[in-house]
């Protein structure tokens, strides 16, 4: 399991997870979005703009 804590957020994601490969992001211990990695699009919940500009820094640094 990978926990990386940026701008509120909590993004989780696990190794060996089904695919397609995504992340999973808390806030105040609430799921905000299961986010699709691949397919650039949410699996459950919403993403707003900050969130989406957060998951892409994280993607670019390689912590996705």
């Amino acid at each position: 399991m990978g926990k990386i804590r940026r701008g509120n957020y909590v993004f989780l994601t696990w190794k060996g997870d089904h695919s397609p490969r995504h992340v999973h992001v808390y806030r105040d211990a609430k799921l905000v979005v299961k986010w699709d990695l691949e397919n650039w699009q949410p699996m459950e919940g919403k993403a707003n703009r900050r969130l989406l500009q957060i998951i892409e820094e994280l993607e670019r640094e390689g912590e996705l």
